[in-house]
């Protein structure tokens, strides 16, 4: 059991979801007071998603046996696919800005395509770790992956969530590609589904703006934008040191969605440079503690599930953190265990649960013959 490298991982996500609270609650304060509810609003609402389900959730799968995770891995995917499916249903889903993401449930909304990422990675996992030994094959290893994810890929741009498709579509070829898949098969489908995304970005107005104000925010100050351009406003403001907690001008209603997908500008606001340098550090030591217990997994189920765990977490915080710098246009991705969101912080916990379940079986190093992470290519007998 790697216990250094689980207090390690632990630590890490505590201060990240203790960060993301009180900034959640700096940055929501006047949006709940404008909506005539109480300021602290949406911390109770994040509270009670951490306390009462998404810490109960993180136990449970990391107690749990991780020979069961491999059964419902199938099942799992599958359920995923019919929230997806329902989510576009008038009467069952919610539409929001134009986006259909949310299916309601009494008080709570829940997002399907977040239980996605985590149904993608255990189905992958799942086929990857049975037909290891056939992944540089089409039609035995490499065929029924890509389809999977083609399938996940359709009912999520349909949504339209082009942000998520394009990190599930990641974390999958990564795994693929570590898997044994041959690289110029996964080079024609990337390029096939480039190709559906540009065709897609003509076909959505909304979409092809925020390619335009990306490539020239200043041109759409007072449209698609004007997050971006405060965004950049919120960095500059808080320098070394920011301008104090709370003390935030850019979260008055600049920064439409400042507790959600644009919260770290807020914390480079009012904490400053330093802050969210220790921010970026901490992802980077979950990076790091995710690539040791991938390493030591007892088997390639283990391995490939914590691997894909990882890249699921720490590319979602790249890709959130390039969006609200101006590195890639704007998309709707939230910034793990920070950004407001049940469905989202859910999910991660029950990630984190699952990643600490693969490194309590982990064999010691001295104990185990090390496993190959990368495709084995030492002639078979």
């Amino acid at each position: 059991m790697q216990r250094r490298t689980i207090i390690v991982l632990i630590s890490a996500v505590l201060i990240l979801v203790t960060v993301g609270m009180v900034m959640m609650f700096s940055a929501s304060m006047v949006r709940g007071e404008s909506h005539y509810e109480q300021a602290e609003h949406f911390l109770v609402r994040q509270l009670i998603w951490l306390l009462f389900i998404s810490l109960p959730i993180a136990i449970v799968c990391a107690r749990i046996d991780l020979a069961w995770v491999r059964k419902i891995a199938l099942p799992a995917a599958a359920f995923c696919i019919v929230f997806l499916v329902l989510v576009r249903i008038p009467g069952i889903g919610r539409e929001i800005n134009g986006s259909w993401r949310w299916i309601r449930f009494g008080p709570f909304a829940i997002q399907p395509s977040e239980f996605a990422k985590l149904g993608v990675i255990l189905s992958s996992a799942w086929w990857i770790s049975r037909r290891r030994r056939y992944m540089h094959t089409f039609k035995r290893g490499f065929l029924v992956p890509v389809l999977g994810i083609g399938l996940f890929a359709v009912l999520l741009m349909a949504a339209p969530d082009f942000g998520t498709t394009m990190l599930v579509g990641a974390v999958v070829f990564i795994l693929l590609y570590i898997g044994g898949a041959r690289f110029f098969w996964l080079l024609g489908v990337i390029a096939l589904g480039v190709g559906s995304l540009a065709f897609m970005l003509v076909l959505i107005p909304n979409r092809r703006e925020r390619i335009m104000a990306f490539l020239d925010p200043e041109a759409h100050s007072q449209g698609a934008g004007w997050q971006l351009i405060n965004a950049k406003c919120a960095f500059a403001a808080g320098g070394e040191w920011g301008v104090g907690l709370g003390s935030s001008i850019q979260k008055q209603f600049y920064l439409p969605e400042a507790h959600t997908d644009f919260i770290f500008p807020i914390i480079g606001e009012e904490l400053g440079l330093i802050a969210t340098a220790c921010v970026l550090l901490l992802f980077v030591v979950i990076f790091i503690c995710g690539l040791r217990i991938a390493e030591r997994a007892n088997d390639d189920f283990g391995r490939f599930t914590a691997l894909g765990i990882t890249l699921m977490l720490t590319l979602q915080a790249m890709i959130n953190l390039a969006v609200v710098t101006g590195s890639m246009p704007t998309k709707g991705i939230a910034l793990p265990f920070i950004s407001y969101g049940g469905s989202s912080l859910l999910v991660c916990f029950a990630m984190i649960g699952i990643l600490v379940n693969v490194a309590h079986t982990a064999r010691t190093p001295k104990a185990r013959r090390r496993a190959a992470l990368f495709k084995d290519k030492r002639k078979k007998t």
